[in-house]
């Protein structure tokens, strides 16, 4: 089966979209007419589909297939089926979702402060030492994880050397449960 030249230049994600110059343009057809709906040319791929999924709101309804199913509330209503109320509709969306692909890619530039950055964080503060049992709350491990089992927790008498492997000489275990 052989592939048209404007399939190929098909989103393989979203619906509605197709490249031209290095652009994404979106239209649509209006129902049982031959004619199209021009909804714009956008820099971002989802800035088109976005557009599309609110021109295609207007003119099929809610069982229309969506790019975007989750934003379907914060998309504007076009005041008609008009074509020029879809298209002021359709970039309103596009404007939309640059505004939100913007916020997400600032967040995914910004430094995240989780455990793994918390010794390069303090190594670049000045200072040395860490306390890493008082930062993961490690004296208290044991006692939570025992009581997640519903057991109490083990007291130990003295720590074992390799060769007696938790027994002590005369024969008893250093670890006793209560």
């Amino acid at each position: 089966m052989a592939t048209t030249s404007s399939s190929s230049k098909r989103h393989p994600v979203y619906r509605g979209i197709r490249s031209r110059s290095g652009k994404w343009v979106s239209e649509i057809r209006e129902p049982r007419k031959t004619t199209r709906i021009w909804l714009g040319t956008f820099p971002e791929p989802e800035m088109a589909a976005a557009a599309y999924d609110v021109a295609v709101l207007a003119l099929r309804g809610a069982d229309a297939a969506l790019n975007f199913p989750s934003s379907v509330g914060s998309y504007p209503v076009p005041a008609s089926t008009s074509p020029t109320d879809i298209r002021n509709a359709a970039n309103a969306a596009a404007a939309l979702k640059k505004a939100e692909l913007s916020n997400n890619a600032a967040l995914a530039e910004q430094p995240r402060n989780d455990c793994a950055n918390i010794g390069t964080f303090l190594a670049s503060s000045g200072e040395e030492f860490v306390d890493e049992e008082a930062l993961f709350d490690m004296p208290n491990l044991l006692v939570d994880m025992a009581g997640g089992m519903l057991l109490s927790p083990p007291r130990i008498t003295s720590s074992p050397s390799d060769d007696s492997q938790g027994i002590t000489s005369d024969g008893e275990s250093l670890w006793s449960y209560s």
